[in-house]
């Protein structure tokens, strides 16, 4: 509807500068948007406020003369003047009501992706192989992921890369360890943390076991075949711990999608190689650094991005580099999105420069940093265990479930104990999801088990009993949500009205999620449709319908609901319950 509004007043904006009310080569952006009030129309334009200065009338004043030159459209019922000149649509119901038939007969719920469809690689997640994952990868993973889904399902190919840390010098110390101690089982190494204490130990204690540790990089990095081959399965079980923690979230990586650190190895040399080649490395100390003028330190001082060390090893950013253009020359990416800790953004700022000028991304590339806040206790500081550690998120996931299962027992103790451990699953990781998803992705946000697991607010458990809601009339029934419905959708009551208006812009918040990389929109888009159908079903009874007609456009509704939030917490990656 907003699309059809901006062309209804584009085509009246073009009148009235053949008319030479507006002067001619005027090309602005048309502004349209949700009102907050219904009163006042379902959206609203400031555009003659935004033309009036050119136009040399008063706002209300080219308003008016904007409606009278609005092309007539059906599913237009009207349009006013609101303020000092704001336009007000009001939608005409019927033409409402059409619009949800299609989106109920559609698989997609009429959901379309704005532009074309597009190839877009997404780095998330990113754990370093050397220790277990902890609560500071979960951020990065799950928002990587709810973005990946809501892209596919809008028509876009997304591939999923895991830029694993599983290079560099803490390797040949954790490889000197394992020469040590040879582990026959991956049981044997469930604690990656404690492993690579010790080797960190064995490295402190002893000059003998740290110069082998050095050995064993350098020979790591020619390629050693030994070396290779005790690095590949230490890389072997700490990916499979990383495994096991994305099956529980329930997030789309697979062993596939791992593409580390390490495979740019061979990239590197030729990275500064051609950096250099076009005049953009600068010796800096014994260091090949590219500086960029538009970056400057506290001093005024143009700021380096290192590539090579003066001992002659590579960074980060050489690596990235390699990525970037790995991800543009060879996956052939028109975006590329990277899901990494807000603190990274000035480093991906320089890369991403670095990159362009290198021509190491071709020119409609899309290179961008999505980053993010922590995740905080409750006394604000970053999450952290009793003692001070780092917390494991596989523990966290346990705690959740466990949180979860009394809570579900505590309401339901009749339930029997297999169906209460996968409502307790279901509730605990989709709580914790959901509360760092609901949150703005840029924002800090502080931890906290009794308010992501309340039935109560913008959470999973008030969500999900919200699908269990919808579900439950249809189990009344006897029948699926899914299954096709008799008669047709007639808007009637003003809970009715609501309800349908918010249905119809399930679209446009896809969209803005897939381009803003906000799985918040989405959360919030579900939770006030949430509201208004709790809000619909207390006013408008369904199955106590007074009237066969009504009933059926009832639970037309009910089933075009319930499919957009099973299908909207699906694409944040949340199981739904047919009942809690």
């Amino acid at each position: 509807m907003k699309d059809v509004i901006r062309h209804l007043i584009q085509q009246a904006l073009t009148r009235l500068s053949a008319e030479g009310v507006l002067p001619e080569g005027l090309a602005p952006t048309i502004q349209v948007e949700n009102t907050k009030d219904k009163t006042h129309g379902d959206f609203a334009s400031n555009i003659a406020l935004m033309l009036a200065k050119p136009a040399g009338m008063k706002p209300r004043e080219l308003a008016e003369k904007l409606i009278a030159a609005l092309p007539v459209d059906e599913r237009v019922s009207k349009v006013d003047i609101a303020g000092p000149g704001f336009l007000n649509f009001f939608q005409n119901g019927e033409a409402l009501a059409q619009r949800l038939e299609a989106a109920l007969a559609d698989p997609h719920l009429g959901v379309r992706k704005a532009g074309a469809a597009q190839r877009v690689v997404i780095d998330l997640s990113s754990p370093n192989l050397a220790k277990e994952m902890h609560v500071g990868h979960l951020r990065s993973t799950i928002i990587g992921d709810g973005v990946g889904r809501v892209l596919e399902f809008l028509g876009d190919e997304v591939i999923r890369q895991n830029h694993v840390g599983d290079w560099g010098t803490q390797f040949g110390m954790l490889l000197a360890y394992l020469e040590e101690q040879p582990i026959d089982a991956e049981s044997e190494l469930a604690d990656l943390e404690g492993f690579y204490r010790a080797a960190k130990k064995r490295f402190d204690e002893s000059p003998e076991f740290a110069d082998r540790a050095r050995q064993l990089v350098v020979e790591l990095q020619a390629g050693d075949a030994d070396c290779l081959r005790l690095w590949n399965r230490f890389n072997d079980i700490s990916l499979s711990h990383c495994q096991k923690v994305y099956d529980r979230l329930n997030v789309k990586l697979t062993p596939a999608d791992v593409k580390g650190e390490s495979a740019y190895n061979d990239d590197l040399a030729q990275v500064v190689a051609d950096l250099r080649s076009r005049g953009l490395l600068t010796e800096d100390k014994g260091a090949q650094c590219v500086f960029l003028d538009e970056f400057k330190n506290a001093e005024g001082q143009p700021l380096p991005v290192i590539v090579q060390k003066a001992g002659g090893g590579y960074l980060y950013a050489t690596t990235d580099l390699a990525a970037m253009r790995y991800r543009s020359q060879v996956l052939k990416a028109d975006r590329a999105l990277y899901f990494v800790d807000q603190r990274q953004a000035l480093h991906f700022q320089m890369a991403f420069e670095v990159a362009r000028r290198a021509d190491f991304v071709h020119p409609g590339m899309r290179l961008e940093h999505m980053g993010f806040g922590t995740m905080n206790g409750a006394d604000g500081r970053p999450f952290k265990t009793r003692d001070g550690g780092t917390v494991k998120l596989i523990d966290l996931l346990d705690e959740a479930e466990e949180r979860a299962y009394a809570l579900v027992k505590g309401k339901n103790p009749e339930l029997d104990e297999v169906e209460l451990r996968h409502i307790a699953r279901a509730v605990g990781i989709g709580a914790v999801k959901y509360a760092d998803l609901s949150k703005h992705r840029t924002s800090d946000y502080s931890f906290n088990f009794e308010q992501m697991l309340s039935f109560e607010g913008n959470t999973a458990p008030y969500l999900l009993y919200a699908y269990t809601r919808v579900a439950s009339v249809f189990r009344k029934l006897g029948q699926a949500l899914d299954v096709p419905l008799a008669g047709h959708i007639r808007l009637e009551a003003e809970q009715e009205q609501a309800l349908a208006t918010k249905l119809a812009q399930f679209g446009e918040v896809l969209n803005n999620v897939a381009e803003k990389g906000m799985p918040h929109l989405l959360c919030a888009y579900l939770y006030d449709l949430a509201g208004l159908f709790s809000s619909f079903y207390e006013h408008c009874p369904i199955l106590a319908a007074e009237q066969q007609d009504q009933q059926q456009s009832r639970l037309r509704l009910a089933a075009l609901t319930g499919r957009t939030l099973g299908q909207g917490l699906n694409l944040l990656g949340l199981e739904t319950l047919e009942r809690m």
